[in-house]
């Protein structure tokens, strides 16, 4: 049976309102997972508009919930060193009592202008996409080192260079949490097979989702991992005026192998929206 969360993106809303629906969806057994995403500017709506930064924002709900599993979908791997990283993942995994699912991705489209804007507004450097995906694939091996490895150790890379690299205390859950990839490039699904175990793809053109995970299940193949080991997670958007055409976006999602559905909640967020999820798009389906 497949698993149901909600996306509240922390732009041009308050966190008052984002607080709201986590704890009433946190109330709800049929809403499994809530994410958040990261971005440091709006992607959408007033550019100038507010936007909580998400790490920080996750921890401070993981401290006001109590059974969700949560994240970010995803982490952009470009706005933070990767040890950095993993040391902020292992203190929201405790948090939360162990209820971090660690969503990670190589970062903004270089195509989106308005993602784009945020690397010069905060003096980060934009790497292009060969050096993003190789920076990304060395992230994803040290983060999961630093979670498990017992001692300190050094780590050269063409990318990332560790020495005495050591994350203490490490991440409630054993052998760390789960690891949620986010993209669709070829180059990302290969890093995916590897390290994954979780994929996640934004839903709207179905049949190009079927063959990236068609294409993730080759890669597996490839390095002798079994595919079916990688759950299969799809980010569906929420009409409030039309539920049933996000009913029926859900229902093809599930028919083709996505076990893991994300809806996607835009603001404003109505009262009561969580309960109007679990009873207008989830049970409806199940």
């Amino acid at each position: 049976m497949p698993s149901f969360g909600i996306m509240t993106a922390p732009m041009q809303v308050g966190y008052d309102d984002v607080l709201r629906v986590w704890r009433e969806a946190d109330a709800i057994e049929e809403i499994e997972h809530a994410w958040l995403f990261d971005h440091l500017l709006p992607i959408g709506g007033d550019p100038d508009g507010s936007i909580l930064e998400g790490w920080t924002l996750l921890s401070a709900l993981a401290a006001q919930t109590q059974r969700l599993r949560l994240g970010l979908l995803v982490t952009s791997n470009r706005f933070r060193p990767p040890a950095m990283l993993a040391k902020m993942a292992a203190t929201v995994d405790i948090v939360s009592g162990g209820r971090l699912d660690f969503g990670i991705g190589v970062g903004s489209r270089p195509d989106h202008p308005l993602a784009r804007r945020e690397y010069a507004a905060h003096g980060l450097p934009f790497h292009e996409v060969a050096d993003a995906v190789g920076s990304f694939a060395e992230a994803c091996t040290v983060i999961r080192r630093l979670w498990t490895e017992t001692s300190p150790f050094d780590f050269h890379g063409n990318y990332l260079d560790l020495t005495g690299a050591f994350c203490n205390p490490k991440p409630l859950q054993s052998p760390h949490p789960p690891i949620v990839i986010g993209g669709r490039s070829a180059a990302v699904l290969r890093i995916a097979a590897e390290h994954a175990d979780v994929w996640n793809i934004p839903g709207g053109d179905l049949e190009d989702v079927v063959r990236r995970s068609a294409l993730l299940d080759r890669y597996c193949a490839e390095i002798g991992r079994d595919p079916a080991s990688i759950t299969r997670s799809i980010h569906l958007p929420v009409s409030y005026d039309e539920p049933g055409a996000t009913r029926e976006a859900i229902v093809e999602a599930v028919g083709a192998g996505f076990e893991h559905v994300v809806l996607g909640l835009p603001a404003p967020y109505p009262a009561k929206v969580a309960q109007w999820v679990a009873d207008e798009l989830i049970t409806s389906v199940r």
